[in-house]
């Protein structure tokens, strides 16, 4: 069986999304004829003459647009910055306009995930905005379906729009095993639904 990449995309500053990340590539990775492709974006800054090592010293490599033709799906994750994804997540779809123009993602489903200091931290703005660039892109939107029984009990993260984990403010909350058992179904969920559309 030919083997078939799924991007797990994300930014992290303090590694809860990057947990998170993991979790969902588990999910990927569960589902036969298919990898997880686990890839970051580097840090902005303000400061023009600021710039980063082409390779990041530790975690995953830093993305390059051919990985969104490259695959088959998307998994995409951001903490919350006040309601919405993180600057550097927000500047490396910005710069995305030739895949817009070639129709790199159309047709390709993506989910979306997040992590925030607080219950009501923008969790859910947060998953919403990090849907529109994907819907400009063509891409089909997958939630995670209240057949996920957590999803109706968790009293940490998880969310229709997609999983979701509650870091505290200091970002000293492990993942739940809720939230783990949300982020694995979400990954498999998104590699069976990739798998079905490219052999429709």
């Amino acid at each position: 069986m030919s083997q078939h990449d799924i991007l797990v995309l994300y930014y992290s500053r303090h590694g809860a999304t990057r947990d998170l990340a993991r979790l969902i590539a588990e999910g990927i990775e569960s589902v036969p004829g298919v990898n997880a492709r686990l890839r970051t974006v580097p840090p902005v800054s303000t400061v023009c003459e600021a710039t980063e090592a082409p390779v990041p010293s530790e975690g995953s490599p830093y993305v390059e647009y051919a990985d969104l033709q490259q695959c088959i799906g998307l998994a995409l994750g951001s903490p919350t910055r006040f309601g919405n994804m993180a600057a550097p997540m927000k500047y490396f779809w910005d710069g995305s306009s030739s895949e817009w123009m070639n129709g790199a993602l159309i047709g390709k489903p993506a989910c979306v995930f997040t992590s925030t200091g607080s219950m009501h931290g923008g969790q859910e703005s947060t998953l919403l905005t990090m849907m529109i660039p994907l819907l400009h892109h063509g891409m089909v939107i997958l939630g995670l379906p209240y057949s996920e029984p957590e999803l109706m009990t968790t009293s940490t993260g998880g969310s229709p729009y997609g999983v979701t984990h509650l870091s505290h403010a200091d970002g000293s909350a492990p993942i739940s095993a809720m939230e783990q058992r949300l982020a694995k179904a979400q990954g498999k969920r998104l590699a069976q639904i990739a798998l079905r559309l490219i052999q429709a």
